[in-house]
């Protein structure tokens, strides 16, 4: 039995929740062995997934991995092959129903914004708004612009607005009908790095302050880890993990979460005796997540970030060579070459700064266990 399959998708989230004081919240979207093919080709293979009241959820993975197609079959814009999509109790598609995206009780941000560029910033807020009175429909406006931070920018045009302003106005256009799930694709992929940080930060704001739930899509990994309440990985067309973003990243569950997210060594050894000697030293079974006697004798790959380790210099043996290194602003981040012939990352301060070449120890400085897999 490997690492990977020590967990299901109920160990998965109880994992990434357990530190919950409040009762879990209702469920707003479940779906239900979704899967969407074209073809030969699966582009989402049965995923299952239950987002709560609330709840700001970001699908993440690499381009091809199916997570725009699973928002796609949430709002609509797709219909799935097979399984259950489910919006506050209501079922909106499954293999007798379809329903339109008009009437589904979901909101969409678009990557482009999508104003109505001949629109006033209100007039674009009121779209959504067609079955509200005009009091009503001025109240909500200007309740939404003073959410989003535009409280006088009612009569401009979109063409008088800064990339980031759009956004907001596009979340609040959204947000008009309180929908009972807003869904992001990718809303910052048009954002310079400055503002997508910024941005990040005041979304999260707006979202939570409205109370909505939100699901998110994005390829970008800082982006999913900064912002969200949860992270689902996905690979392939499946979910690989779910989780809070600590969570996810500290103890990835599969070698794909663990290459994906971040910097990625590992150190192998073979785990006899209760410990597994490494190129950067002998860890003990205690060191390592979730490891029993049964792995006895087997060979392991040990999960190391940059963060988890320092590279001390040396006049001795040392266990490698630094062979390069990236300066980062913060920090350095110097790679080196084990004698074993594995590859590790060790994070220094900025002001620390070696030279190529030299010769080094690797010390262990990790505050918590490591993630491990069997050796390929």
């Amino acid at each position: 039995m490997s690492n990977e399959q020590q967990y299901t998708k109920s160990n998965v989230t109880t994992t990434g929740d357990s530190n919950r004081a409040d009762p879990t919240p209702p469920s707003v979207l479940e779906l239900g062995d979704v899967s969407k093919s074209y073809r030969s080709e699966t582009a989402v293979d049965g995923i299952s997934l239950s987002v709560r009241d609330g709840e700001l959820l970001t699908l993440l993975g690499p381009s091809g991995c199916g997570k725009t197609t699973t928002l796609r079959l949430i709002a609509g814009l797709e219909r799935p092959t097979a399984g259950t999509v489910r919006v506050d109790d209501e079922t909106v598609a499954d293999e007798r129903q379809f329903l339109a995206p008009e009437n589904r009780d979901i909101g969409l941000v678009f990557q482009n914004f999508a104003l109505f560029p001949h629109l006033t910033v209100a007039e674009n807020i009121a779209f959504g708004l067609t079955d509200a009175s005009e009091d009503q429909r001025h109240e909500r406006i200007a309740d939404l612009l003073d959410l989003v931070s535009l409280a006088g920018y009612a009569d401009r045009t979109p063409d008088q607005l800064s990339g980031g302003q759009k956004q907001r106005v596009a979340l609040a256009r959204s947000l008009a009908p309180e929908p009972a799930v807003l869904l992001l694709d990718e809303p910052f992929s048009n954002l310079d790095i400055r503002l997508r940080t910024e941005m990040r930060e005041e979304v999260r704001r707006i979202l939570k302050k409205a109370g909505v739930t939100a699901i998110s899509v994005t390829h970008d990994q800082e982006e999913a880890l900064s912002m969200s309440d949860r992270v689902a990985v996905m690979h392939d067309g499946c979910i690989e993990q779910i989780g809070r973003p600590e969570v996810v990243f500290e103890h990835p569950e599969s070698r794909f979460v663990a290459e994906f997210l971040g910097q990625a060594g590992f150190v192998s050894g073979r785990f006899e005796d209760g410990t597994i000697e490494t190129g950067i030293g002998r860890l003990t079974g205690s060191m390592l997540n979730g490891l029993s006697d049964e792995y006895d004798g087997a060979r392991l790959d040990v999960l190391v970030r940059p963060d988890d380790l320092k590279a001390v210099p040396t006049e001795g043996i040392g266990d490698g060579t630094i062979i390069n290194r990236q300066y980062t602003g913060p920090s350095f981040v110097y790679e080196v070459e084990l004698d074993t012939g594995e590859i590790v990352h060790c994070q220094h301060n900025h002001a620390t700064e070696f030279s190529l070449d030299n010769r080094v120890n690797v010390d262990l400085t990790a505050d918590h266990t490591l993630a491990w897999y069997p050796a390929e």
